[in-house]
């Protein structure tokens, strides 16, 4: 990305004001203030407001501001690494804040076209570039500052942890100092990407600096949106439709009203709230209505069984029209040949997000209902504005967003902000008061936005080498896009790529490839889940490959070794897993099992250790080899690849929903169980740096779990198992 020269204030520095801030423009510029620590981050410079990215303060404190959202992932730590180590920052000065809004374009992720958007770990692959400019043109602006005030030229002074220095002389002056001087700012020369930091001279990425997250929540000093308490709050329980489309049309509420400290009673489109004045007379509340339904909505005709048989049959026949996702070659035309077809049928079962912390949101609208203050804990500060705008019929500017902590999110936190952000402020509104609304694990779970099941067919011939010469994989599922992000959703092409990514296997040299999705309608809400597409479209590819080495006489490593020729970074992960995992070499009565995966711009190789006995399967250890290109932050990110391999486990074992006549069969989490500790395996990752652009770690654990996992057991006892969850052996 380009920056233009150095904007400054057609005023001049303000001297002596007692902070120096840098902020580039969404155009590429880059402008610079002084201020005071206690302003707000808004300066009028030139014309126009501007946030700023890092701001240094006379005691060398500098603070430095980050876009995404943090729900766990630790991105504000790494991204706040990114820029302090082009700014050759002291990182013990360095303080971190996140950003709730961003009017004038300045911190969006690059990567989702400029909003505020945290999704399939994309913050830091979106950002590095970006800040790594930020920070190093902030840092050529001190150095012209010192250079001006010492009357020496720029290209003798450098800069040292938090201090310039004089080259020549050896005079020293800390950043504090330095925004302090009287000396104006002259335009600096734009910095591009090859005279940034050699990686030879990082000091703060690539190493394991303390998260700054952890003390507050080790402390319980974090804010979540479910710890908000504003005076004259109200607390909102709602009951919501047994099934998704219906209404309430009969509400019968003397009981509720009767509990003390109920204030009020509220129909909403599709629930009926509670409001009072502590959570736990609004769930009292709640419990004493009596509520008549509509029964018109084509939900209640919906069945997870019979979605799982709609998706097998759509998947089977060749028939129905399918949506090419990606072709190479003759795609799947040379698999009409007189060579023998090798097919396989898998399928993946629904999923809920499971986050620790249920949907929660707090408003306080104006007198005047044009405008409110929110707080939220959201994977996207800009989509949740805009919703709190539109249903305020106002302007963004009369949302004050207050973004906060996250106790889980995995594509749970993006577009519910839909209903449950409406709710919330349409309870304000009509109250008068601030409301806290708080779905209880119950309403989680029957409410849950899941990801879909799917159906996978993959077909494949072998030329009398034994290499696959061609190969297609077919996907039947609905569309999550069409649903989820009906703005993104084009329905012309069709093509929903939180389904289908993954699917394309472009590291793998097969000359003649297509992957294809049959969009079947929805039976459930559905949406994004850890991994997206990459989870089981590489479980059911993975295990296809095993089972195609086989039918080529061939071992699993030197089959996809022969796949990836053409791939230096996929043969490199693939190596080091076999080489760290010892691949094959086993205790008495264990096996290991392979699989090679990817997520975005990330490569991986997976080995699982596993037995099996009459009670299922066992899995003792895993190793992952990754190359995400460069690691920010090791800790972190080995703490989110193993955060992802205990995701992928976990689906393996038990995590299923299900639903019957339109009703999510569970409700918490004895009947929706989670992995337990005591299966938690012995995990070891090795980093395969390729030094291309970074990619982000929090998915990457999944999409390389399932098939590692049902490869060993395919070894242990001749069956693949061709559904997750697969705690059945060969279910």
């Amino acid at each position: 990305m380009p920056l233009e020269n150095l904007k400054s204030s057609r005023r001049g520095f303000l001297t002596g004001a007692g902070v120096l801030g840098f902020a580039i423009l969404a155009d590429g510029s880059v402008s610079v203030f002084n201020g005071t620590a206690g302003e707000a981050q808004s300066q009028d410079l030139g014309g126009r407001d501007i946030t700023a990215w890092v701001t240094i303060s006379p005691d060398n404190a500098v603070t430095i501001r980050y876009g995404a959202a943090e729900m766990g992932q630790g991105v504000n730590t790494s991204l706040p690494m990114i820029l302090a180590e082009e700014l050759d920052a002291d990182w013990d000065t360095v303080s971190v804040e996140q950003v709730s809004a961003d009017p004038d374009g300045v911190y969006g992720n690059p990567g989702f076209g400029g909003m505020l958007f945290a999704a399939g770990s994309s913050s830091l692959e979106g950002y590095f570039t970006y800040l790594r400019q930020a920070g190093a043109q902030a840092r050529h602006i001190l150095v012209s500052m010192a250079a001006t005030h010492w009357g020496v030229e720029p290209a003798e002074v450098s800069t040292s942890v938090g201090h310039v220095v004089h080259t020549r002389t050896g005079r020293r002056m800390s950043y504090g100092r330095v925004v302090e001087l009287p000396a104006p700012v002259a335009a600096v020369a734009t910095v591009t990407e090859d005279q940034l930091k050699p990686r030879s001279e990082w000091r703060i990425m690539g190493t394991d600096v303390p998260r700054e997250d952890i003390p507050a929540k080790t402390r319980g000093a974090g804010l979540y949106s479910i710890d908000v308490d504003l005076p004259e709050m109200l607390h909102a329980a709602q009951l919501l439709a047994p099934v998704e489309g219906e209404e309430p049309v009969g509400i019968s509420d003397a009981a509720a009203l009767a509990i003390p400290g109920v204030v009020q009673v509220v129909r909403l489109q599709n629930s009926v709230a509670v409001l009072a004045e502590s959570f736990a007379a609004a769930l009292a509340g709640r419990d004493a209505l009596e509520v008549t339904w509509t029964e018109t909505s084509p939900f209640r005709n919906a069945d997870s069984a019979q979605e799982l048989d709609e998706l097998f049959e759509a998947v089977d026949d060749q028939t129905r029209e399918a949506v090419v996702w990606e072709s190479r070659g003759d795609g799947a035309l040379s698999l009409n040949r007189d060579a023998a077809v090798h097919s396989a049928r898998f399928t993946t079962e629904h999923v809920y997000h499971a986050q620790m912390e249920p949907l929660n949101a707090v408003a306080s609208v104006d007198d005047d209902g044009k405008g409110a203050e929110v707080w939220l804990g959201t994977q996207s500060q800009s989509v949740s504005i805009a919703i709190a705008a539109a249903v305020l019929d106002t302007t963004p500017d009369r949302i004050r967003f207050h973004a906060t902590q996250m106790g889980g999110a995995f594509g749970r936190r993006t577009v519910f902000a839909r209903d449950l952000l409406r709710d919330v402020l349409h309870l304000s509104r009509v109250a008068g008061r601030p409301v806290k609304l708080v779905w209880t694990r119950e309403d989680d779970v029957k409410n849950g936005w899941l990801r879909p099941a799917t159906a996978h067919r993959l077909d494949a011939v072998l030329d009398d080498k034994g290499n696959i010469m061609a190969m297609r994989h077919r996907i039947a599922s609905p569309s999550i896009m069409q649903f989820a992000f009906p703005n993104r959703w084009d329905p012309q092409s069709q093509r929903d790529l939180l389904v289908m990514e993954g699917a394309e296997s472009s590291e793998y040299a097969v000359a003649n490839f297509q992957a294809e999705q049959v969009i079947l309608p929805r039976r459930s809400r559905v949406s994004a889940w850890r991994g997206i597409g990459w989870a089981p479209n590489c479980y059911a590819r993975e295990c296809f490959i095993d089972e195609m080495a086989e039918a080529a006489d061939s071992d699993p490593v030197a089959f996809r070794r022969n796949l990836l020729r053409d791939s230096p970074r996929g043969l490199g992960v693939l190596n080091a897993a076999v080489e760290m995992s010892r691949f094959g070499q086993v205790p008495q009565d264990r096996a290991h099992g392979l699989s090679f995966a990817g997520y975005k711009r990330t490569m991986a190789a997976g080995v699982a250790e596993v037995s099996v006995d009459e009670n299922g399967f066992i899995v003792h250890k895993m190793w992952a080899a990754i190359d995400p290109g460069i690691v920010v932050h090791p800790e972190n990110y080995r703490a989110q690849t193993e955060g992802g391999i205990l995701f992928g486990l976990s689906s393996l074992l038990r995590e299923r929903t299900t639903f019957t006549g339109g009703v999510i069969d569970q409700s918490n989490f004895y009947d929706y169980e989670p992995l337990r500790i005591s299966e938690i395996p012995e995990i070891e990752i090795a980093f395969v740096e390729s030094g291309v652009a970074p990619s982000g770690g929090g998915e990457i654990g999944v999409p390389m779990t399932g098939a590692a996992v049902a490869n060993a057991i395919r070894v242990l006892t001749g069956r693949t198992p061709r559904n997750i969850p697969f705690s059945v052996v060969g279910a």
